[in-house]
């Protein structure tokens, strides 16, 4: 071999090794945001993708070690295989998830995550050895081909951050990035065909993969869609993965349900009866309705009771995800439902984080309402801590008040009263209420002041279908199964802690919680 051809061959070695790591990032927070979706807890699915993708490749590093043939040829099959099960990873994700019996779906995405992190970990001492085999120094072809894959690493994490899952969606990334995969084997067959034995085998092969990957990226999100289809009860007519969440719409005789990540967030048939609860009792308990601030409800329904109020100010709506408000205020279903609350000119849409928005907010508000998703995950989890509900109170007027949607005290009674004890703990006095809401179940809500709310002395003045002035009093009663006092398994008092962000106890109870619903 001549010097000149031993540069090339050494130069598409570290090409290849700075692609395909790229490619191996990009899986592995493919996995990570998968995990999340169709489990849940972000902070653990990303927690267990890290460990087994990189005990993966410590297995895949160990096994290396009897790879002393045939370095080229292994290398090729060792990218067709990452390329056909990663590509193929997320469609079937959705469809084991909608067929096969729970539990199923985490023993597939685990194995995938497993088998595509030892794959990837055999692929750089493969690539080493054989630029030391060329002629290139150990030293010099590691710490190359080492170079190549963290600058790789880096590129990857970025386009599947700020390209892949905002534009492509988490299943036509996991082909394009397969594509990739098998494209860079192809190349290195072609590179390198004067020392492969069965040149035609290996393009054969891989002209093959490339077109059932490239079928894939026409078609897989289809039928992904269709596997998604079963997880839901009704026809889904909208769809659509965010930068922040994946938005579901369906419709089935007149009943349109909206998901976030799975989690139903309010049905047609009885919307009414959670925000009416949501908006009337706080707007009752303030003095006045000069400046109202609403955090979350993109769907814009808590807006449209608020606008049946003749006497209310300015309403500012801060809701993190642009593309919820933008369909609350195009998406057809929903602007009848919501009448077009958003886009009235009382209403300030507002997109960025809660947390942040009450950091530099500036100013009183008499009303708050929190109508936030549930806190499943370490990113909502710091929405209902103490230094959270600490903000909101710094900017609730003396005189206001404000309402939290605190989840079900039925279903997860530990949770809704930690939620309570976390308000209190603010030194805002609490009022708590729940009420059946058919889609839901017995759902939760707590009213905050900095004094005692009378909720007798409370009455509902503007037209509702639901709530009355008679039924609040009704609202506070709860049962013996769902009230404060909880009870461990030998029967012995649960003190409750307030849920703080160094100490975040309240991700563990929700999980808990809803473990047998």
């Amino acid at each position: 071999m001549t010097q000149q051809e031993s540069v090339r061959q050494s130069r598409a070695i570290y090409y290849a090794s700075g692609i395909v790591s790229i490619c191996g990032i990009i899986f592995e927070v493919l996995f990570g945001a998968l995990g999340s979706y169709i489990l849940g807890d972000g902070v653990k699915q990303y927690t267990l993708t890290i460990s087994l993708f990189l005990t993966g490749m410590g297995i895949g590093a160990y096994l290396s070690e009897k790879m002393t043939r045939h370095l080229i040829a292994s290398f090729i099959w060792i990218e067709y295989a990452i390329g056909i099960i990663g590509g193929f990873s997320a469609m079937l994700l959705f469809g084991v998830t909608a067929y096969l019996p729970p539990g199923t779906s985490s023993l597939f995405l685990y194995s995938v995550i497993l088998i595509v992190g030892s794959l990837t970990g055999v692929e750089l001492p493969i690539l080493i050895r054989k630029a030391n085999e060329i002629g290139v120094s150990l030293q010099k072809s590691a710490a190359k081909v080492l170079f190549s894959d963290y600058a790789g690493g880096l590129v990857g994490g970025l386009l599947f951050l700020f390209l892949l899952r905002p534009y492509f969606g988490l299943v036509k990334t996991s082909f394009l990035v397969a594509l990739i995969n098998v494209s860079v084997a192809l190349w290195i067959v072609f590179r390198f065909k004067h020392e492969l034995k069965r040149f035609q085998l290996h393009a054969a092969s891989g002209i093959f993969f490339l077109a059932i990957l490239i079928g894939g990226a026409l078609f897989g999100e289809q039928a992904a869609f269709h596997f998604e289809q079963q997880l839901y009860k009704d026809p889904v007519i909208f769809s659509e993965q965010t930068s922040y969440q994946k938005i579901i719409l369906t419709k089935q005789q007149g009943d349109t349900r909206l998901y976030l990540d799975g989690q139903l967030q309010f049905s047609a048939s009885d919307e009414h009866r959670y925000h009416e609860i949501l908006v009337h009792p706080p707007m009752a308990a303030a003095a006045r309705h000069d400046r109202v601030l609403v955090l979350g409800g993109g769907d814009g329904l808590a807006v449209r009771e608020l606008l049946k109020y003749e006497d209310l100010g300015n309403v500012d709506l801060v809701d993190l995800d642009p593309k919820m408000t933008e369909i609350a205020r195009t998406q057809h279903l929903l602007t009848e439902l919501n009448e077009g609350s958003l886009d009235h000119p009382k209403v300030k849409v507002i997109n960025e984080d809660a947390f942040r928005f009450l950091e530099n907010a500036d100013g009183f508000y008499d009303v708050i309402i929190i109508d936030l998703p549930d806190p499943n995950n370490e990113s909502l989890n710091k929405l209902y801590t103490q230094e959270f509900y600490s903000l909101a109170r710094n900017h609730l007027h003396p005189d206001g008040a404000m309402m939290v949607q605190a989840t079900s005290p039925v279903f997860a009674p530990q949770v809704y009263w930690t939620i309570d004890k976390t308000i209190q703990a603010t030194g805002l006095q609490t009022q708590n209420l729940h009420a059946d809401i058919p889609s839901f179940g017995g759902w939760g809500y707590v009213l905050a002041s900095r004094g005692e709310v009378d909720m007798d002395r409370l009455a509902i003045i503007e037209d509702t279908e639901y709530l009355t002035t008679e039924l609040l009093p009704a609202l506070t009663a709860f049962g013996k199964d769902e009230d404060a006092e909880i009870l461990d398994s030998s029967g012995e008092a649960v003190t409750l802690e307030p849920n703080t962000l160094i100490r975040p106890n309240l991700i563990e109870v929700y999980e808990k919680s809803w473990t047998n619903y």
